[in-house]
């Protein structure tokens, strides 16, 4: 069974057909929507700040989504999908994003729709990564732009596909 724990009053709360793997860890002040999936060790430590999280959001195994106490709330939009072993703290992702695996975005950081952070990348605290961008490197830097075919075949591909995976755990 899952680690779901309240936390000052707040109950973690999320949508219909949600797939929560047996050791994922939900804690305090999320509100999770319809159709994500939180796999196997990952961690949604909703504990100092609100985190908020949309449809269809994937967390893959041993990603940590957090925030920082009365900064920096952690906002998660539609289609997401958070790479393995990725952490994401305190920053906005808007619709269609993929975080890639052991990546990490910080504090203040917001990524726009259609956008893809590089697996291993680290985007720094408050960068602006701006619609339809790919962003790699230690510090994140922009190194393209996301084509129609990464667009349909990683972005909505992946998203997609967690939705049918989690359904063969239901």
């Amino acid at each position: 069974m899952a680690i779901i724990k309240s936390l000052r009053g707040f109950d973690p709360q999320w949508g219909d057909d949600c797939f929560i793997a047996e050791n994922a860890t939900l804690i305090g002040d999320l509100i999770m929507g319809d159709q994500c999936s939180v796999w196997y060790n990952a961690v949604i430590r909703a504990d100092v700040h609100q985190i908020r999280i949309g449809d269809r959001v994937n967390v893959q195994d041993g990603a940590v989504i957090h925030c920082t106490y009365q900064k920096a709330d952690t906002q998660i939009g539609n289609d997401v999908s958070i790479g393995h072993n990725a952490l994401v703290h305190g920053c906005k992702l808007h619709d269609k994003v993929l975080v890639g695996m052991g990546s990490i975005v910080m504090d203040d950081a917001e990524v726009e729709s259609y956008s893809i952070i590089a697996a291993g990348a680290v985007v720094t605290q408050g960068t602006k990564i701006s619609a339809g961008s790919i962003y790699a490197g230690m510090p994140a830097k922009k190194i393209g732009e996301v084509s129609d075919e990464l667009r349909n075949g990683e972005i909505e591909r992946i998203a997609k596909n967690y939705i049918k995976y989690s359904s063969w755990y239901k």
